[in-house]
Parts: structure tokens; sequence; C-alpha cells
């Protein structure tokens, strides 16, 4: 297990390579007969390391471990993503000075929409992808397509438009607090190394 973000040690660490294979190696569900010597302890290793993080991500509450499991684990669930989707709408809600039940419904979806987005943007760790829906009108026609959710383009600016940036701040908040941990167990095992 190579300790180089803590996205990418969230992602790994449910990987067991089995005795003399890498972690490629049991992604991919065979085994390359090469020249090197035969079985180290790099299972071993990773197991350690793995642990530690499992560990770390174990402890947080429930809604960052759902956030952090949909955006950065090997085999996210569903019951994650609604997790994390409902965390989000419900920090950029309470940003919120007021919202009527009929746009809070609406504002359920856009919420739901912004975490794919940022998901898409942020995957592998990488944070390297393009925003695929970052004009308005894409957007909405994704939302009607996906959720069946009509939102007018009258006053998008005024309407919508600072709900989104509120989601989206919403994903940075709570994504720096669940990789929080998993970055200060790598910081202690550099420092330890």
């Amino acid at each position: 297990m190579k300790i180089n973000s803590a996205r990418q040690a969230w992602h790994d660490c449910n990987y067991n390579p089995a005795p003399g294979q890498s972690s490629d190696a049991a992604e991919l569900g065979v085994v390359v007969q090469n020249t090197e010597r035969g079985p180290t302890a790099n299972h071993a290793v990773h197991g350690a390391l793995a642990g530690h993080i499992q560990s770390a991500i174990a402890r947080l509450h429930y809604q960052l471990r759902a956030f952090g499991n949909a955006m950065y684990a090997a085999e996210p669930t569903d019951d994650d993503r609604e997790d994390a989707e409902e965390a989000v709408f419900n920090l950029a809600c309470s940003r919120v000075e007021r919202m009527t039940a009929s746009k809070r419904d609406r504002a359920a979806y856009v919420a739901k929409g912004v975490f794919r987005r940022y998901r898409y943007m942020h995957q592998g760790g990488q944070s390297s992808n393009p925003d695929p829906l970052i004009k308005p009108e894409i957007f909405r026609a994704w939302l009607e397509g996906e959720y069946g959710i009509k939102l007018p383009s009258a006053a998008w600016g005024r309407d919508w438009e600072p709900f989104v940036q509120l989601c989206f701040d919403a994903c940075y908040d709570i994504d720096a607090k669940a990789l929080s941990p998993i970055g200060g167990i790598i910081y202690k095992m550099k420092e330890a190394a």
C-alpha cells in the first residue's frame, strides 16, 4: 500500500493482497509470475497500514464516513451515497436564511446533483476533472432527465445559483473533515519512518 494521499489511502485500505501479490494483481484477480524472489512481508505491511486507516475511518461520524466512502471507497454503496447527499443537503440548508417547502423539496435534488458533480470532479482523488454540468442550462436539463425535477431558468442567479454554491461549499467542508484524520495518520506514519 503506497501512502501518497489521504484519498488514495481511503481507497486502498480495503484491498488485501495475498502473499506475494501486489494490490494490482489482487484487484485484477490474477497472479503474474515474475523473476523476483517469492512471498515477502509486503502483505503484512499493507495490512498494518490499512488497519490504521480503517480504524480512523471507523471512528468518523457516520455522515463523514459515508461521504468519504461514497467519494473514495473502492466499492461505495448506495446507502453511503444517499447519506452523503443528505449530509450535503443538510449542511447547505443550515446556511440558508429561509426556504419555502416547495423550494426545499427541489433543493434536495439540487444537492444530489451537486454531490455527483463534486464526486466526478474529484474522482480518484486527483481533483482534475472539469465540472461537466457547470452551465446552468445543462445542470437543469440533467436534473430534469435524472430526477424529473424542473427548475425555472428565470432568475437562476438569484434563486438557485447561491444554493448550488452552498452545496459545493458543503462538499468541500465535509470532504476536508472526513479526510483530516486520515491525513493525520499518514503524517504520523511518515514522521515515524
